[in-house]
């Protein structure tokens, strides 16, 4: 049916369109309510979770250079971040985790499904936010706040919550009894 070199062709426009469509699926991004997206798959990504210098620390930050928060009163993967409290402090979009991370970040990043249907960022579990009162990239005003129900404290780059006490947060591995609240 085909002559030898008819068959190459069809073979080459296949294989080449196979090849198309496997690069645009490794491109994919997970699901809104995957807890458990690898920063080293997307290293380097424009606009992705970055680091930042703020007066509480080296901090993550979001796309955006936003300083990003932990709540206290929140658990593993559940915000407890509702009403007004989302006024003051923004979940950080689920999509943030997609983009991957940039520079020293080695937490592990994922995404929660919230009440209301929309997807939040995780950072080792933990759900994050940024908060109203920074305006500029570096800013920390939300540090150590009582707001809201709870503290909130600037996460470092490995995932773990920096506070004034200066212990371990929830979710370090040298953590002898959390936060202080249970957790």
């Amino acid at each position: 049916m085909f002559s030898k070199a008819g068959r190459t062709t069809a073979l080459a426009t296949t294989a080449g369109a196979a090849l198309l469509v496997l690069a645009a699926c490794g491109n994919s991004t997970p699901a809104a309510s995957s807890a458990t997206s690898s920063p080293a798959a997307a290293a380097g990504a424009a606009g992705a979770i970055g680091v930042h210098s703020t007066p509480a620390g080296t901090a993550l930050v979001d796309s955006q250079g936003r300083t990003i928060y932990a709540f206290a009163a929140d658990t593993r993967r559940h915000s407890n971040c509702d009403g007004s409290c989302l006024h003051y402090w923004p979940p950080v979009p689920g999509s943030e985790a997609a983009m991957g991370a940039k520079g020293s970040v080695t937490a592990q990043l994922g995404a929660i499904k919230r009440s209301d249907g929309s997807s939040q960022l995780t950072v080792n579990g933990w759900p994050m936010y940024t908060y109203i009162g920074d305006s500029a990239a570096g800013q920390s005003n939300g540090q150590g706040t009582n707001l809201s129900g709870g503290l909130w404290w600037v996460v470092n780059p490995n995932g773990t919550w920096i506070t004034d006490a200066g212990a371990s947060s929830p979710s370090s591995p040298s953590s002898s009894g959390g936060n202080g609240y249970g957790y």
